[in-house]
């Protein structure tokens, strides 16, 4: 810089003294939280002190010594680490999320495990109820930053975070940064753009790299054997991974993070850099180092959950004004029996077939149940499930390698489930203390042998001491080193527990109310919509078309129906539609389409939400046909506009520049006049429903093919596209389904071949048909045709595809002839009674009720030689549980089954 610039040597000079001067030290390991002052004025502890016993005497109605021990222990240890602050800002942002109106999640996380935060109102779980251990939370022997991790409602969680601001001040909270970085197929990607080499080639490339969590390019080189081939072979393949691998696992991008808030002492910028991420300020430092820096990081979480039971709530309380979700009983019989039955469709954490399965078999009975499926239902701890039930169901089989599990362990059948319990083997069986068991719980769960290996000596000698062998001891300290990797934390299973008990009693108990508030919640997926309405024609709930004068922006219930949401109609929004409501509780229900026009002229009227509203029939009460008002909406606002001209002269024109207003008379100026023509035909009004809507509204084009479905479908399409659906890979199968979309794609050979997707009464999914395929169909693949599919699934990557094999048109005589030959062959499910005995009867069709299909069944009377066929809504699909249960009830050999 000197012989650049030595003409002007006093500012090099200067240039290093200000570099001298810009030095900043980090400072790691203190804590450092934001002041909080007692909204009376009184000391932090003393306030803190009495939240905890007034808590105390209200949730308890005895406090005996060992509870009040608990409370007092608790309390010793958070102010010794000087943790009553962060306690006390924890239950101010809690507590005013709840007088104001804003769910909160019962707890989340280990932080349920506190007696004090349960005190407060942090938390809704009793930890002393459910075996809690307030050392999984805060450990005293291991000084770490607590971390209470809180769910609210998705749809107001800004509001508490907006009142943090507001009593922090905006310069001492900040959202934090978090970092996207290149996965292995986004690796090859990204390096195959700044090569030039081709898509097509790397994208060969990337899908060689198989689709698991945590999967490297190193380890697909491994497994892949055409991937290692291709490396070993083709050197710009070569070059391509090889500079992959040194950009794999780097920074990509950066966003803010989803939950992740942190509130400072001083002012943000005194401790961390700062930049704007989309107009919001965030942290340069991710959420690991503003911990390691001793910042107060929160994450408030937004979970959809909780806004469906708040709005389910609201809805109930219509009905029974005394409704309290926080008081309803947790040991109901029917919400167990309904999980059970594996009717958990829009139950909070159970609505997967897995999830479904396990429930069925394991019979739930309480709260505890549902911990224990909560934390078993993932991979590694899946592996005990068998056990676990069997050992449910057959308690004999229960054995315990000393009897010191026993008080520990019978919970869980006797199988290690949760953290918990390894922290109080540790505590019961070596004499450690809750916090020299929590570190060795953590050196299980994070691997560190050399930890592991030296804690392995003190357990043993510990249980020695205890009266347990050292072969009992060695044993057990294995079976709990191989499971603590992936035991689950119970506090946190126990919240979970809890927010899915409360949907399951509101589903089993007010189910209208219920799906209501499910379908609201996913107003802006279609997908979604189709899945719950359909749930709601399962539970004989009818989904009532949208109506201007009784539709509200949600999906609401009237009398015994849900009535469809008009915010769920694309291109309506709710802004618009709270507006519709807001005008008819104002001034009345609109008398006509003229009176709506005019009466919203001035409310954000908009075309296209206009002719939406029309195509799905929410102007069907009135006097006019569909085509009739979208053909003469322009003339309709054009009279509108002459009217409000001529009684305001000078006014701005309502409906902008964009119209012609120089005719002086229009033909529409009341709701009677408008041109007659024919209405749409039926497919466009089921497309125009479907289109704008998600789903049909005043029919579905396989409504008049139920015989087809029921006789010819050899599965549905929700089984093939849902969980467990890889016991359907490259097997046949048969739809009968109606095209949703279609699109023609000409191969390098010049064939043409067609990419279609399908629906059918439960889903949708992708179809392939080749080119001899597609030249010997009889079906002209239009949007809206029902046709019957052939052929084999393909899963990929999670997503199911059926390669069709033949394809036919739902009225071709092919396709009746297969009709006939079904039902003359007499394919169904036989069950065989002795007699009509009512009881027997009544359990089987409660069985079958639980497994609604398309395959008949067919009930024989042995005394009275009878043979009836049931009726539809007890016809099944093939499933070996349903089977077996049956079996149960008739006894061996009284059931068949012919397909």
């Amino acid at each position: 810089m000197y012989s650049l610039f030595g003409y002007v040597q006093e500012a090099c000079e200067n240039t290093l003294k200000i570099a001298e001067k810009c030095n900043f030290d980090y400072e790691f390991g203190v804590t450092k939280l934001p002041k909080y002052r007692a909204p009376d004025g009184s000391d932090n502890y003393d306030f803190f002190v009495r939240l905890c016993n007034e808590g105390l005497r209200k949730h308890y109605k005895e406090i005996t010594p060992e509870i009040q021990a608990r409370l007092d222990y608790e309390i010793s240890v958070i102010s010794k680490m000087g943790f009553v602050n962060y306690y006390l800002i924890v239950y101010d942002f809690i507590n005013y999320a709840k007088t104001h109106d804003i769910p909160v999640g019962p707890g989340r996380g280990s932080g349920a495990a506190s007696l004090c935060a349960y005190c407060m109102g942090i938390t809704s779980i009793d930890p002393l109820k459910y075996n809690l251990l307030f050392e999984r939370f805060l450990n005293p022997e291991r000084v770490s930053m607590p971390d209470f991790d809180v769910d609210f409602c998705y749809e107001k969680r800004q509001q508490v975070i907006d009142y943090v601001i507001d009593k922090y001040g905006a310069d001492h909270v900040a959202q934090i940064i978090t970092f996207g970085t290149m996965l292995a197929r986004g690796a090859i990607r990204d390096i195959a753009r700044v090569l030039t080499i081709p898509y097509a080639v790397a994208d060969k490339v990337a899908k060689l790299i198989p689709n698991e969590p945590k999967m490297t390019i190193a380890k697909a080189l491994t497994i892949s054997k055409e991937m290692e081939n291709l490396y070993n072979t083709d050197a710009q393949i070569k070059e391509l991974i090889d500079l992959a691998l040194k950009v794999e696992g780097m920074p990509r991008h950066a966003s803010t993070h989803a939950a992740g808030v942190v509130i400072t002492d001083l002012a943000a910028e005194e401790y961390v850099p700062l930049q704007s991420n989309e107009g919001q300020i965030v942290t340069q430092f991710p959420m690991t180092t503003i911990e390691e820096l001793g910042l107060l990081k929160m994450d408030f979480l937004g979970l959809r959950t909780l806004t469906v039971i708040d709005h389910c709530a609201k809805m109930v309380k219509q009905v029974n004004p005394d409704f309290d979700i926080e008081k309803i009983p947790h040991d109901d019989k029917k919400v167990f029996e309904m999980l059970t039955q594996g009717d958990t469709t829009g139950v909070f954490q159970f609505e997967s077939e897995g999830m479904r399965s396990v429930l069925m078999r394991l019979k739930p009975v309480d709260i505890e149940d549902l911990i224990a499926v909560i934390s078993l239902y993932r991979p590694g701890p899946m592996d005990s499930i068998p056990t676990f039930i069997a050992n449910r169901h057959n308690p004999a089989n229960i054995s315990y390698k000393h009897p010191m599990l026993e008080k520990i362990l019978n919970v869980t059948n006797g199988c290690i489930v949760y953290q918990e319990q390894v922290m109080q083997i540790c505590r019961e069986m070596a004499g450690y203390s809750y916090g020299q068991a929590d570190i060795v719980r953590r050196a299980m769960g994070k691997k560190k042998a050399d930890v592991m290996e030296k804690e392995r000596g003190h357990f043993i000698e510990g249980c020695k001491s205890n009266g347990v062998s050292e072969a009992v001891a060695t044993d057990i300290f294995n079976e709990m080193t191989s499971f603590a990797s992936y035991a689950f934390n119970k506090a946190h299973a126990a919240a979970y527990a809890f927010v899915a008990y409360q949907t399951a009693y509101l589903k089993a108990h007010y189910p209208k109310q219920f799906m209501a508030a499910m379908i609201t919640s996913i107003i802006e997926n279609s997908a979604k919509i189709l899945e719950y309405t359909q749930e709601c024609q399962r539970l004989n709930i009818q989904i009532l078309p949208p109506d201007i004068n009784r539709s509200f922006s949600d999906f609401t219930v009237e009398g015994d129906d849900i009535r469809y949401g008009l915010a769920a109609i694309k291109n309506v929004g709710k802004s618009f539609t709270e507006l519709v409501c807001r005008e008819r509780e104002e001034n009345g229900d609109f008398t006509g389409f003229y009176d709506f026009c005019k009466r919203m002229a001035n409310k954000d009227f908009n075309k296209r939400a206009i002719e939406s509203l029309i195509k799905v029939g929410a102007f069907d009460a009135f006097p006019a046909k569909r085509r009739q008002l979208f053909t003469s909406f322009e003339a309709v606002q054009k009279s509108i506009l002459q009217e409000v001209k001529s009684n305001l002269e000078g006014q701005l024109d309502l409906f902008a520049l964009s119209m012609d207003t120089k005719e002086s008379n229009y033909k529409i100026n009341n709701d009677y006049n408008y041109p007659d023509c024919s209405e749409f035909e039926p497919y466009e009004i089921v497309t125009f429903e479907k289109t704008l809507a998600g789903i049909y509204l005043s029919g579905h084009p396989l409504d008049n093919y139920k015989e087809y479905s029921k006789n010819i479908s050899t599965c549905n399409i929700s089984r093939l596209t849902g969980e467990g659906n890889e016991v359907y890979d490259n097997t046949v199968q048969t739809v009968v389904a109606t095209i949703v979309k279609c699109r023609n794609h000409t191969t390098k050979k010049n064939d043409i071949m067609c990419f279609a997707t399908v629906e059918d009464l439960t889903g949708t999914m992708d179809v392939i048909l080749f080119p001899k395929v597609l030249d010997t169909t009889d079906a002209n693949m239009l949007e809206n045709d029902v046709v019957i599919v052939k052929g084999r699934v393909s899963l990929k990557d999670d997503s199911a595809t059926l390669v069709a094999e033949n394809v036919w048109d739902i009225n071709s005589e092919d396709a009746k002839t297969m009709l006939r030959n079904k039902t003359q062959k007499g394919n169904g499910l036989y069950i065989r009674f002795k007699n009509k005995n009512v009881q027997s009867l009544g359990r089987v069709r409660q069985i079958l009720e639980e497994y609604s299909g398309q395959l008949p069944v067919y009930f024989y009377f042995e005394e009275e030689k009878q043979k009836l066929l049931a009726p539809e809504k007890l016809w099944v699909y093939e499933n070996h549980d349903m089977f077996s249960r049956i079996e149960m009830i008739v006894g061996q050999g009284n059931i068949a089954y012919k397909r």
